[in-house]
């Protein structure tokens, strides 16, 4: 018997846009349907997933924030090899990206906090200048696979050449130290966004993690004057990890839209790293974006897992700084960290928590301004979106709540690359 498609919730937004339709058979798990293209032509769907991959084949999907390079500096991870997470804990790699349709990516260059010295500054520029030389060198390495992006048009060239574009950003403001020049130098060498602090305090402005109380009691004097750097030179603003009122002060002062590259809700699951409505309002009257993390912490309230929690309490404080490790002193804590999340598995979020948190912020904040940004490599992951393989899944979950192909679009890199835009039209304009 034909069924009106539209009738269907996943695909009444996505096809009643484009043509007229019909359904032949459908079970619980495969349908095949015909969709009718004008007099003529014709084409078969067999499930959701060839729907997806319509989708995907149509618009840009870009994750704005994985931890990948922390296997880079004092590793001899492949980036052209499909690995498998299980084993080594790892979640993307080239191949990866291209079985979950992820068109690119944003590769965090991380600085842990160190000493806020003279010292500890300089050592923080090393190290990031080391991290952003190992990116561009493993992106040499598969030229014929991946290319270097610079600017927001660049995702698109290069996915036309069927290649996986790579951007970079800054994972805490600690290597801009107290040096306001350094700005302009990490933009000159590919750095696109600033997220200005991460668990501990710096010289730009208070973490949400900080067990310390509150040093700036927001943006300090230096990181206004950062902000206003940021602006002019074109490098995005990321609040993820900032404090509440840290966040109030960059809306305030700036004068483009800014990103959280990879946070969630704050109403869905009560941590600090989360927005709340009321930031979330705020984020959209400024124009910015927020990308949605895949970590469990941020996605749903943990169950309580004391043998685990103290476990890995143990762990972070034997490997309190990850910079200064040796490659021997990473290769054991990286094998350490698989084998405690064996012997202490947690009960991971799934991709329904994902986009029920998305769900949450087109409520409050409308379409216009949530995005992805999995974390992937530094603890995001989920079931049903482990790595990078799984990022259709996504899509697809997207498709059965009935959002249409325009708003996937949005969701998966249309917002982020709007607020992309319009930081560097500030910035040319500023020159």
């Amino acid at each position: 018997m034909l069924t009106d498609l539209a009738k269907i919730k996943p695909f009444n937004k996505y096809i009643m846009q484009k043509m007229k339709f019909y359904i032949k058979t459908l079970t619980v798990a495969v349908f095949s349907m015909l969709i009718l293209i004008g007099c003529s032509a014709t084409k078969t769907y067999e499930n959701i997933s060839e729907i997806a991959d319509d989708i995907h084949s149509e618009i840009l999907t870009i994750d704005t924030h994985v931890d990948t390079p922390l296997r880079f500096t004092n590793s001899d991870f492949e980036l052209s090899i499909w690995h498998d997470g299980k084993k080594d804990g790892s979640k993307l790699d080239f191949p990866r990206m291209k079985e979950g349709r992820l068109d690119a990516a944003f590769f965090a260059a991380f600085v842990g906090q160190g000493p806020r010295t003279p010292e500890g500054n300089a050592k923080a520029k090393e190290s990031i200048l080391r991290t952003i030389d190992s990116i561009k060198s493993k992106l040499n390495q598969n030229l014929s696979l991946a290319e270097l992006a610079w600017s927001s048009d660049d995702a698109y060239k290069i996915k036309k050449k069927g290649k996986r574009a790579i951007y970079i950003g800054m994972e805490n403001g600690y290597p801009v130290g107290s040096n306001i020049s350094l700005i302009q130098t990490y933009y000159d060498l590919g750095v696109r966004y600033i997220t200005l602090c991460h668990t501990k305090h710096n010289d730009i402005c208070d973490s949400s993690l900080d067990p310390d109380s509150a040093e700036h009691n927001g943006l300090s004097e230096f990181g206004k004057e950062a902000i206003k750097e940021m602006n002019r030179v074109g490098m995005m603003v990321d609040i993820s990890h900032v404090s509440d009122k840290a966040f109030y002060d960059v809306i305030e002062l700036t004068k483009t839209p800014v990103i959280a590259s990879h946070s969630s809700v704050r109403a869905l699951c009560d941590n600090p790293r989360n927005l709340t409505d009321e930031m979330l309002i705020k984020l959209a009257e400024n124009g910015g974006v927020i990308q949605i993390c895949f970590f469990t912490d941020y996605l749903k309230t943990p169950e309580p897992n004391p043998v685990r929690d103290s476990a890995f309490q143990k762990f972070r404080e034997r490997y309190d700084n990850y910079d200064v490790l040796s490659k021997q002193e990473r290769e054991k804590a990286r094998a350490e960290r698989i084998e405690l999340d064996k012997k202490f598995p947690r009960k991971l979020a799934d991709v329904s928590d994902v986009v029920d948190h998305i769900d949450y912020v087109v409520k409050i904040a409308g379409i216009d301004h949530v995005g992805i940004g999995t974390d992937f490599d530094g603890g995001g992951g989920v079931d049903g979106c482990f790595d990078a393989s799984e990022m259709k899944n996504v899509t697809i979950e997207l498709l059965k709540r009935g959002y249409s192909e325009k708003d996937i679009e949005k969701i998966w890199g249309g917002n982020f690359m709007r607020v992309f835009r319009k930081v560097e039209k500030f910035s040319s304009k500023s020159k």
